[in-house]
C-alpha cells in the first residue's frame, strides 16, 4: 500500500490544531466562532426531531412487537438483508388451540361448538393484526427509521464536518493574533543610542520574518472562511430540510392512525358477531334443556313407532304433560317462551340496570340498551343465566351478565 508521509504528516498537524482549540475552548483560553440564533435554533429543531423520533420508533415497535426476543429476530434478519420468516400471531395460537380442544371434547358438544366460535373470531382477530402490523410498518416505521438511517446520518455528517471548519477557522484567527502581536513587538521603534547597531539588524530581520508570517496567516484565514462558510451553507439547507420531514413524519401519522383505527374496528365487529352468536346458543341451550329433559322424561313415546301422518307432516316431538304451575304457563315449563303469555309473579320481581347494550337473537328476547332501567323476574325451571325482563309493554329473556340487579 502506498504510504505518503506527507499527507500523514499534514493530517497529524491539522488535527493536533483543531484538538488544542477545542480544549482551549474548553478551558475558556480561545476565542469561539459564533453561529447566527437562526442557525442554532436549526440546530436544536434538528436534535430535537431525531431525539423524539427514535422514541417513538422505539416505543411503536415494542407495541407492535411486545416480546424482545422477536423484535431482535427481527433487526437481525433486516441487517442482514434477509426475509424475515411469518410469525404465528397470538390470537392465531390461541385459535389453533380452541380448534384442537373442540375436536377433542366433541365438536358437538355446547362446549365444543362453543371452542370453535370463539377460536374461529381469535383467528380472524390474529389476521387483522397481522395486516395491521404489516401496514403500521410500512407507512410508519419505515419512514421513521430511513429518516434516522438516511437523512440524518447525511446531517450528522456535515455538522462534524463543520465543526471541523469552525475549528480551523479559530486556529487561523489565533495564529493571525499571535503573529500581529509578534510583529507589533518586532517593530518597536530600536534603541539608536545603543553602540551596537548588530541589535537593530536583528530586530529589523525579526520585523520582517513576523510580517511575513501575518500576511501567510491572512491568506490561511480567507481561505478558512470561505470554507466555513461554504459548509454552513449546505448545513443550513440540510437543517432547514427538517420541515420538509415534519410534514412526511405527519402525513405518515395520519395513515397509522387510519390504520390502527381499521384494526380496531374490525376487531370491535368481530366480537360483535361472537356476541350474538353466543347470545343465540345460550337461547338454543335454553330451549334444549327442557326438551331434552321432556324427551328422557318419556322413553317409551321418544321409542313408539311413527303414525302414519309422520311420513308426510314433519316430526314434532313428543311433549309430556307437566304439572301446571299457577301464573306460569305450559310453554314456558316446555322450554317455549311467548313473552305475552309470560305473568310476572305476585312477589319477587327487582328493579336492575342494564350494564351494556344487547342485541335481541330471537322474538324471545329483550334488546337493551345501556344504563337503563327495567324490571326483572324468574320463573321456575328458567336457566339461571337468563331472567325475564319487562320494560314497558315488551317482555321477553335477558342475560343476567348484562345486569346488575338492584335491592
Amino acid at each position: 500500500m502506498e504510504f505518503n508521509v506527507k499527507k500523514l504528516a499534514s493530517d497529524a498537524g491539522v488535527f493536533f490544531s483543531r484538538a488544542m482549540q477545542f480544549t482551549e475552548e474548553k478551558l475558556g483560553q480561545a476565542e469561539k466562532t459564533e453561529l447566527d440564533a437562526h442557525f442554532e435554533n436549526l440546530l436544536a429543531r434538528a436534535d430535537c426531531t431525531k431525539n423524539w423520533t427514535e422514541k417513538i420508533l422505539r416505543q411503536t415497535e415494542v407495541l407492535l412487537q411486545p416480546n424482545p426476543s422477536a423484535r431482535v429476530e427481527e433487526f437481525l434478519y433486516e441487517k442482514l438483508d434477509r426475509k424475515v420468516p411469518s410469525r404465528v400471531t397470538n390470537g392465531e395460537l390461541l385459535a389453533q388451540y380452541m380448534t384442537e380442544a373442540a375436536n377433542d371434547f366433541g365438536p358437538g358438544t355446547p362446549y365444543g361448538k362453543t371452542l370453535i366460535k370463539v377460536g374461529e373470531t381469535q383467528r380472524r382477530l390474529g389476521a387483522a393484526e397481522r395486516e395491521f402490523i404489516r401496514s403500521a410498518s410500512i407507512n410508519f416505521l419505515t419512514p421513521l427509521r430511513n429518516f434516522l438511517e438516511g437523512d440524518w446520518r447525511t446531517i450528522s455528517k456535515e455538522r462534524r464536518i463543520l465543526q471541523n471548519r469552525r475549528l480551523d477557522l479559530d486556529a487561523c484567527k489565533a495564529r493571525l493574533k499571535k503573529a500581529k502581536a509578534a510583529e507589533a513587538k518586532a517593530a518597536a521603534v530600536p534603541d539608536f543610542q545603543e553602540t551596537r547597531p548588530r541589535n537593530y539588524v536583528l530586530s529589523a530581520s525579526a520585523s520582517a520574518l513576523w510580517n511575513d508570517e501575518v500576511e501567510k496567516a491572512e491568506h490561511e484565514l480567507r481561505l478558512t472562511q470561505t470554507e466555513f462558510d461554504r459548509q454552513a451553507e449546505v448545513t443550513r439547507l440540510l437543517l432547514e430540510g427538517i420541515s420538509s420531514t415534519h410534514v412526511n413524519h405527519l402525513r405518515c401519522l395520519h395513515e397509522f392512525v387510519e390504520s390502527q383505527t381499521n384494526y380496531y374496528a374490525q376487531c370491535y365487529q368481530f366480537m360483535l358477531d361472537l356476541q350474538k352468536q353466543l347470545g343465540s346458543s345460550k337461547g338454543e341451550m335454553f330451549s334444549g334443556t327442557f326438551v331434552g329433559n321432556a324427551d328422557s322424561a318419556s322413553p317409551a313415546a321418544a321409542t313408539s313407532p311413527p303414525s302414519v301422518a309422520a311420513a308426510t307432516l314433519p316430526a314434532v316431538p313428543t311433549i309430556p304433560v307437566v304439572p301446571t304451575i299457577v301464573g306460569v304457563p305450559n310453554t314456558v315449563a316446555e322450554g317455549v317462551l311467548n313473552p305475552n303469555e309470560v305473568k310476572p309473579p305476585a312477589s319477587g320481581t327487582r328493579r336492575a340496570r342494564v350494564l351494556y347494550d344487547y342485541e335481541a337473537a330471537d322474538s324471545t328476547e329483550l334488546a337493551l340498551l345501556a344504563d337503563e332501567m327495567i324490571t326483572v323476574y324468574s320463573l321456575p325451571g328458567m336457566d339461571p343465566d337468563w331472567l325475564i325482563g319487562e320494560r314497558g309493554n315488551q317482555k321477553g329473556k335477558v342475560p343476567v351478565t348484562y345486569l346488575e340487579l338492584l335491592s
